[in-house]
């Protein structure tokens, strides 16, 4: 054994009452109150106890059960010298009762007090403390010496075994407790996954309809101030209307997406396509359910580029193709490229900025920059 095997205390979760089966309550208190009730019938049973001595007698019974719950909770509370000296009184006890003619008094509680002491102090302590209490035992039993070497070390083994039975309680207590606290904060960290993710899917439906609807709204106060006819002017105003809708509609996807309840991937490029002029979608490759993170960063890349054409190049053509590879899906959108558009400056460019960040946590990436001829985005997330 190491020295701490020696000096250390059994945890408070070994000397507590925590951890006990119902069952196990109820037989400890039996087992205790069946030994206060044998002391007590021994002393008024002793033949020789009358008047102040039978007082005597179970006034010895009583103080040993103070003594005794005392021990518990000053062992409960790794206090070591007031457990000593409660020991010490409580074998003091024992001496009296053999003094005073209860000898079976006596014998109970030297035995008693081995048994506990090796199941509630250090061994280092309890094993000489033990050692007393049952050469006492030994000194005053009318058994024979085998008898008595083969009682003691029962005892001391009771003893010893008791401690190592509240010490596995204590360690099943303590990995519990871990457990428990390992699951709140895993549930802690998910619940904060899951606010990080509402976070962002939030961000990116109102920073593609906003980014949107900037864009038309942008040209008409460039039409207002050039003094453009009132058609051109409305023209964009209408458009501007038409994307809040759009955004609307996203935000409901949106909310849709978190509960679970996505359109089918292939359906969502179709029409987005299909309300951008001048675009073709093209999907090739096993077309197979995405999980919803990695179907939203999709999505939400497409978006963010078919806005940027708009801004950027408007009426360029727009190819979009969302490949479905054997480990990843690819979705890699070019435009023809063309003179920029009044509205290039418009907004801080952030967009791509937060589709990388999205890729990057699902295990993908995002590469945007010019191509042959326009610009082109290609987004690839496992799949």
């Amino acid at each position: 054994m190491t020295r701490n095997a020696w000096t250390r205390w059994p945890s408070p979760e070994a000397l507590g009452r925590r951890g006990l089966s119902p069952h196990r309550r109820l037989l400890a208190w039996t087992v205790r109150l069946l030994v206060l009730g044998v002391l007590l019938g021994s002393t008024f049973t002793s033949t020789h106890a009358h008047g102040w001595q039978l007082l005597v007698g179970v006034g010895v019974v009583l103080l040993a059960a103070l003594l005794g719950w005392s021990f518990y909770r000053t062992t409960f509370r790794h206090r070591l010298w007031p457990s000593l000296a409660l020991v010490a009184l409580a074998e003091g006890v024992g001496v009296l009762a053999q003094t005073s003619g209860f000898q079976v008094l006596a014998l109970v509680a030297w035995c008693g007090c081995a048994v506990v002491v090796l199941e509630r102090l250090p061994l280092a302590f309890g094993l000489p403390v033990a050692g007393v209490a049952l050469g006492l035992y030994g000194a005053v039993n009318n058994h024979s010496p085998v008898t008595t070497l083969v009682t003691g070390a029962a005892l001391g083994l009771g003893g010893y075994t008791l401690r190592l039975d509240a010490d596995a309680r204590g360690t099943a207590q303590r990995l519990l407790a871990q457990e428990r606290a390992a699951r709140a904060a895993e549930a802690e960290s998910a619940a904060l996954a899951e606010r990080a993710r509402i976070a962002r899917e939030i961000h990116d439906v109102l920073a593609h309809s906003l980014s949107a609807q900037l864009v038309h709204l942008e040209a008409a106060r460039l039409l207002i101030e050039r003094g453009a006819d009132r058609e051109q002017i409305l023209d964009r105003v209408v458009a501007a209307r038409g994307m809040a809708r759009d955004g609307l509609d996203e935000t409901r996807q949106a909310l849709s997406a978190l509960r679970g309840e996505l359109t089918p991937l292939e359906d969502f490029l179709t029409q987005l396509v299909a309300t951008t002029g001048g675009a073709e979608a093209t999907i090739t490759g096993e077309r197979r359910p995405l999980a919803a993170e990695a179907s939203q960063a999709v999505r939400r890349v497409a978006q963010e580029a078919l806005t940027n054409v708009r801004k950027h190049a408007p009426g360029a053509q727009v190819t979009v193709r969302l490949d479905y590879g054997a480990h990843q899906v690819t979705l890699d959108v070019r435009d023809s490229g063309g003179p920029p558009g009044e509205l290039a400056a418009a907004g801080a460019g952030y967009g791509l900025l937060g589709m990388r960040e999205r890729a990057e946590l699902l295990g993908g990436s995002l590469e945007a920059g010019p191509g042959e001829e326009g610009f082109v985005v290609t987004l690839r997330v496992p799949a």
